[in-house]
């Protein structure tokens, strides 16, 4: 039978008022939640980050239990986090925030609210609209699986250590953890804990990385000595993955729009004892032009939805709109439009997003293939679409392409 403290069941309550109405990150929340009180044992810090997660991902099916509109910022958080007790056959305390909790029709209305697709699965009106449009009936499945918990994931981090011992490694402080024949360097971590303070990560012997982000640096067939451009590097995670598959031989040039992304960057690669990587920010379009025709291989890990990632980042459908992603495809194609270039001839260019919506993905490259800059210049070579139902991990589309002249 689960005990609730009063001190845990407001810190939840602390982090919703930030992710709802201060439209604050959740995962930068709940981490900061987590600091705040050093006396917090492992169940306890269980507790506030699962419930957090739990209550963000299914906000509008408990509101909707509870007879609130999901999307309003005024709501009373407590009675999101009554309801999720009720729904999770949680006795609730006798107090005051839970007072006016009628759990009877609570459950009620749960069977009633479980009915409908959007409800069920917690999403605004216009995204299961959209989902649908695009993705017909495999929508469901996907939503389905988004709405999971995702497993941790690391990658090796080759250049200081091999999977091998990192499992040893591992094992000798009590980890557990299960390799993915798919994925060279990837391993499941059995048991959800702060990774980050443990001294093997301080020692920059592995990264956190989905099994199916890991795959995007692989589809850029990299070999030592090459010169690379990680076009949208933001923080690095792909671009620190591409210097372990070189061996960390050669020139990573990892451009970004923002320079704070690109200091976190470089502080990850000092961890990892990568020295290969070069930083610029994208302060005008001189910057791509300067480096037409000099790259032999070009990742364009573009903006995107995020669609594919809600299982790490559930609060961004509710910080998301329509607006917005019709935003991101024009970005998306004038990255395509212009960046390309800096691809020699015969080299290879990766498109990769993190969202499972078509018109992000195969749309945009047929588009760029039809239009003066794609034509004629550029060939696909292969695609990849990574699907959450299918795999169990983040959903991610990838494109190879091969400039030919």
């Amino acid at each position: 039978m689960v005990k609730l403290h009063r001190n845990t069941c407001e810190a939840v309550v602390n982090n919703l008022e930030k992710i709802f109405n201060e439209r604050k990150f959740a995962d930068k929340v709940i981490e900061s939640s987590l600091k705040s009180n050093p006396k917090w044992g492992s169940r306890d810090r269980k507790f506030i980050a699962e419930t957090t997660y739990s209550i963000v991902r299914f906000r509008r099916l408990l509101a909707e239990m509870s007879r609130l509109q999901y999307d309003n910022e005024k709501n009373n958080v407590w009675l999101l986090l009554g309801a999720y007790f009720v729904s999770n056959n949680i006795s609730l305390p006798a107090w005051g925030e839970f007072e006016g909790i009628h759990q009877e029709d609570i459950l009620a209305r749960k069977t009633e609210c479980e009915s409908i697709r959007k409800t069920r699965e917690s999403i605004p009106d216009w995204l299961d609209t959209l989902g649908e449009k695009e993705l017909g009936e495999q929508w469901e499945r996907e939503l389905r699986a988004l709405n999971k918990e995702a497993p941790v994931v690391v990658r090796a981090n080759t250049l200081k250590i091999s999977k091998e011992e990192l499992i040893k490694k591992f094992s000798e402080i009590g980890i557990k953890t299960f390799q993915l024949e798919s994925i060279p360097n990837a391993l499941i971590i059995e048991q959800r804990q702060n990774l980050f303070q443990t001294m093997l990560f301080k020692e920059g012997l592995f990264e956190l990385q989905d099994a199916a982000s890991q795959l995007v640096a692989q589809y850029l067939d990299v070999q030592p000595g090459m010169r690379v451009i990680d076009a949208c590097a933001g923080a690095g995670g792909k671009t620190l993955h591409i210097a372990s598959l070189m061996g960390n031989k050669g020139k990573i040039i990892a451009l970004d729009t923002e320079e704070w992304k690109l200091n976190e960057l470089k502080k990850r690669a000092k961890r990892n004892g990568v020295s290969i990587i070069e930083t610029r920010t994208i302060t005008s379009s001189k910057i791509i032009k300067r480096l037409a025709g000099s790259a032999d291989r070009l990742l364009l890990d573009v903006p995107c939805s995020g669609l594919g990632v809600l299982r790490r980042n559930p609060d961004a459908k509710w910080k998301l709109s329509e607006e917005r992603i019709i935003e991101l495809k024009k970005i998306q194609q004038d990255i395509l439009n212009s960046y390309p270039k800096m691809v020699k001839v015969g080299g290879k260019v990766v498109y990769a997003t993190c969202s499972i919506l078509p018109s992000e993905n195969n749309f945009q490259i047929q588009q760029f293939l039809s239009g003066e800059n794609g034509t004629k210049n550029f060939s696909v070579v292969e695609e990849k679409v990574i699907s959450p139902a299918d795999t169990g991990f983040d959903g991610f589309y990838i494109c190879v392409l091969r400039r030919i002249q």
